[in-house]
């Protein structure tokens, strides 16, 4: 004989078939114990304006956010000005060197980031000449306020070395060549105190004859140094600044073409001895202050998401073994990755490069630390972050959650998608630089062919890149056209296509979803068997005794 149907209230008031609840030998879980790991559950996934219904719980993590993002970003402004003050200062100085040693230097379109060239022995000479002179003369010349380093009682000198061959026995006419390809070295200094040399080049006193038919370059290198005197505009103390210059006269290629170029690395420091008149040592302080404030919130951020995370995943650790102890069954892990709060994360990263950045920023504003680049990504990466993490609390809106649930659909197609579509692209990477590298500006190297093929996939630059072909090898040239033109149509009207389709297609799967209801899961399904709203005013504990029925349960008596 058949027994009867055995069922037992599940919390919610909706009947269970206890056969669904019997696991392992006959098991039945007790109902209360689901129902407060539901309530437990629900609460946990609320928003924060729900979760200050459920308990009155004020949402802290909600104002921090706030409030870090509003002083983050003013914090950011305040370090971008200054910051590029430093940079500015730095590039118009390079140039300054550049007009002051290279003779004729003329900033055009052609040469401005290029190197000078010259062709002739007399005009190396003269260069060269043309160096030395100038850097004796710069205190009467230079209308920057750049001077010698001093190394006791004494200047810096001037330093030029000459780098060459061993043995070196050319003969094109005869097409033989006997050479020792070991480079060997001639230095010699020029102190600024010197009087200044004869206008021809080599002088005696400076003993320097260059080897042309197997040098292989000249290195002229000196220090200069310069304070930064417009950061006094903005309140702040100007830095000094030490500038080491490298001239090269590059003749590795031998092919009777020099190049000339400037090179200027900086560094910078604490001056020595300053006294300004006013206020700007008092704003320095304020400003330490102010990145302090920024430290303590950040800091209060960190510890609040941290928290938040670890009970994510206790929850998540209990879930689990809940699962597998009443129904034998393993959660997935989708299910399982719904209790690791992906924003969390992403607030925690951006809270530690703030607190990373703003320190740096203290110790720049103290002048015991001049790397303003590194300060500047690690503050500018954080308030990205940060400004990324505001979606979050839009996504609370139905309109507005769109977009993050459409790209968290579509990036899993859209990666394995960009695999396969990298493959290709590295495929035409690699062929245009060993192709047309020689032949073309735009190919010269790997990392300048990724950027121009990108470039074209975007469509920038394409008539230039097409017409930059034109005076070439007619082999390449051909092969240039069939090269870009399937290039394009590859990228532009089918790997472009499909990656749009495929977000689309996310974008209407996630639109249909929103009118017919998402997929549901196991977690999921556990969790709406509980029906009490946030504002029912049985979220207040965390635990229900025994005794007392569970916060879903509804009595048809209002008992």
């Amino acid at each position: 004989m058949e027994s009867p149907e055995l069922t037992v209230n599940n919390g919610c008031g909706a009947p269970a078939d206890v056969r669904s609840l019997v696991r392992n030998g006959g098991f039945v879980h007790d109902p209360l114990v689901a129902d407060q790991l539901r309530r437990k559950l629900k609460f946990f996934f609320m928003n924060p304006c729900e979760k200050f219904q459920a308990r009155g719980r004020k949402p802290w993590k909600l104002g921090v956010q706030i409030l870090k993002i509003a002083m983050v970003t003013l914090q950011l402004v305040l370090f971008g000005l200054s910051n590029q003050m430093v940079v500015l200062f730095k590039e118009e100085n390079t140039i300054a060197f550049k007009h002051l040693f290279i003779k004729n230097y003329e900033d055009t379109a052609d040469n401005a980031n290029s190197d000078f060239v010259i062709y002739t022995q007399s005009e190396v000479y003269e260069y060269l000449n043309y160096i030395f002179s100038q850097y004796i003369q710069l205190r009467k010349i230079s209308v920057g306020n750049h001077a010698y380093e001093r190394r006791g009682m004494d200047l810096t000198p001037l330093t030029v070395c000459q780098y060459f061959y061993k043995w070196g026995n050319v003969s094109p006419g005869n097409e033989s060549f006997n050479i020792d390809p070991k480079i060997e070295t001639e230095c010699f200094d020029i102190e600024p105190s010197l009087p200044l040399f004869s206008e021809r080049f080599p002088n005696t006193k400076l003993n320097l004859t260059l080897h042309f038919h197997r040098l292989v370059m000249v290195q002229v290198q000196f220090k200069l140094k310069a304070i930064n005197l417009q950061t006094i505009r903005r309140h702040e103390l100007p830095d000094c600044y030490d500038f080491y210059i490298t001239i090269t006269f590059d003749n590795k290629a031998h092919s009777g073409r020099i190049q000339i170029n400037l090179d200027s690395d900086v560094s910078i420091r604490e001056c020595k001895g300053w006294h300004v008149t006013g206020g700007i040592q008092r704003n320095s302080h304020y400003m330490m202050v102010f990145d302090a404030v920024i430290v303590v919130i950040c800091l209060s951020s960190l510890i609040l998401c941290t928290r938040s995370v670890i009970n994510g995943v206790k929850l998540q650790n209990e879930f689990v073994d809940f699962f597998l102890l009443h129904y034998n069954k393993s959660v997935t892990w989708s299910d399982r990755m719904e209790f690791v709060n992906g924003w969390y994360i992403l607030i925690i990263i951006s809270d530690l490069l703030t607190i990373t950045g703003s320190i740096l920023k203290m110790e720049i504003e103290a002048k015991s630390f001049a790397s303003y680049d590194v300060c500047s990504i690690l503050l500018g990466t954080a308030t990205l972050l940060v400004w990324v993490g505001v979606i979050r609390y839009l996504g609370f809106f139905e309109k507005y959650n769109v977009l993050i649930l459409t790209l968290r659909a579509a990036f899993p197609n859209v990666i394995r998608f960009s695999c396969c579509a990298s493959m290709i692209y590295l495929g035409y990477c690699f062929c245009g630089w060993i192709v047309l590298g020689p032949y073309h500006q735009k190919f010269r190297s790997l990392n300048v062919v990724s950027e121009c093929l990108f470039s074209l996939i975007n469509g920038d630059d394409m008539f230039a890149t097409f017409a930059g072909m034109q005076d070439k090898s007619y082999v390449v040239w051909v092969f240039s056209r069939i090269y870009l033109s399937t290039f394009i149509s590859l990228f532009i009207y089918m790997v472009l296509s499909l990656f749009i389709a495929l977000i689309t297609d996310a974008y209407e799967t996630i639109k249909l979803y929103q009118q017919n209801g998402f997929p549901q899961t196991d977690l999921r399904v556990f969790i709406e068997e509980c029906k009490d709203l946030p504002d029912s005013g049985r979220y207040r504990v965390d635990e229900v005794p025994i005794f007392l029925s569970c916060c879903c349960n509804r009595s048809d008596n209002g008992a």
